[in-house]
């Protein structure tokens, strides 16, 4: 069995890093413009551990994959990505990306970001499989981003209200967003708060006898079309055709649109989406809930999404 560590990058590490890095890039054919990697020594990269940080892989003892970082704003970028040839294909560089990637949600950053050469086709598959999204080419650099997601544990349905009132100052015109979660747990309550942050018409609650009901803003945004997916999941024939059947396609580049019990069947409405799942613990007399919301696509790629609601807990 394979014993593979990741661990946080410190000046001990710096001439393994170095060490990575070198065999990395220079068994990688030569590109035009050629890549710069091969010039960092372990002044640079102790340069960059000391300011922000990174990631050594070891397997069995040996190292065999790195990273180093920068932080720009609120986006943590990913230098020198690296495994060594002799350790490539066994899930090193997997690794090491979800470490990164939860090092940017400890830090509180929205996105992750790198850049990968157009001409490494494995390279840029291996993005496009971990969940990054294009979203700039400059010649033969690919800037691919992540929007990381966001978790807060809500206390209280004001709160939980609140979080969605800001989230909804985010959104624009064709926005999708997957409401999932317990029976009761506040996916009803988070949509109001979406409702109250769009300034829509209308009380919004469960919809319970019509599947879909349209909120037409008053101030000149988009609307809310708020979705109730449960009887069709629920239902023996309940299928993605069923919704198709609401034609909400009419109105999804007008509208902001909400769908509760939407995972399973709404994923397809569009490529970027918000997957917001809300949880309730075991005794029913605590109002606290576990909100995850999680990015998908390359509109939020390119923008990430905050909440400073409760950013402090």
């Amino acid at each position: 069995m394979t014993d593979l560590h990741v661990v946080d990058a410190t000046a001990e590490h710096v001439d393994e890093i170095v060490t990575v890095i070198h065999h990395a890039f220079s068994s990688r054919r030569v590109l035009d413009p050629p890549s710069t990697a091969l010039s960092e020594n372990a002044t640079t990269v102790a340069e960059a551990i000391a300011q922000y940080g990174g990631l050594l892989v070891r397997v069995d003892g040996k190292p065999a994959g790195a990273v180093l970082f920068e932080v720009s704003g609120d986006v943590l970028v990913l230098r020198r990505v690296s495994v060594d040839p002799r350790h490539q294909g066994h899930g090193v560089a997997s690794a090491m990306v979800g470490c990164a990637e939860a090092v940017a949600v400890r830090r509180g950053l929205a996105r992750v970001r790198l850049i990968a050469r157009v001409e490494l086709p494995d390279t840029v598959e291996f993005w496009r499989r971990r969940g990054y999204s294009v979203v700039e080419q400059i010649e033969h650099n690919l800037i691919y981003a992540k929007a990381m997601p966001v978790e807060r544990t809500v206390p209280t349905a004001e709160e939980m209200r609140a979080i969605a009132e800001e989230l909804a100052g985010q959104l624009r015109a064709g926005d999708v967003l997957v409401l999932s979660g317990d029976l009761g747990a506040g996916k009803t309550t988070f949509t109001q708060g979406l409702g109250a942050g769009l300034k829509v018409r209308g009380d919004i609650t469960s919809p319970t006898f019509v599947i879909s009901r349209v909120h037409p803003s008053l101030s000149g945004g988009p609307a809310l079309v708020h979705v109730d997916a449960y009887r069709l999941g629920a239902s023996a024939y309940g299928s993605r055709a069923e919704l198709d059947d609401l034609d909400l396609d009419a109105s999804l580049e007008e509208a902001v649109t909400v769908v509760e019990w939407g995972h399973g069947l709404a994923e397809a409405l569009a490529p970027d989406r918000l997957d917001i799942v809300v949880t309730r613990g075991d005794d029913d007399t605590d109002e606290t809930r576990e909100l995850r919301i999680t990015p998908v696509g390359p509109r939020w790629a390119a923008s990430g999404v905050r909440v400073s609601v409760l950013e402090n807990n």
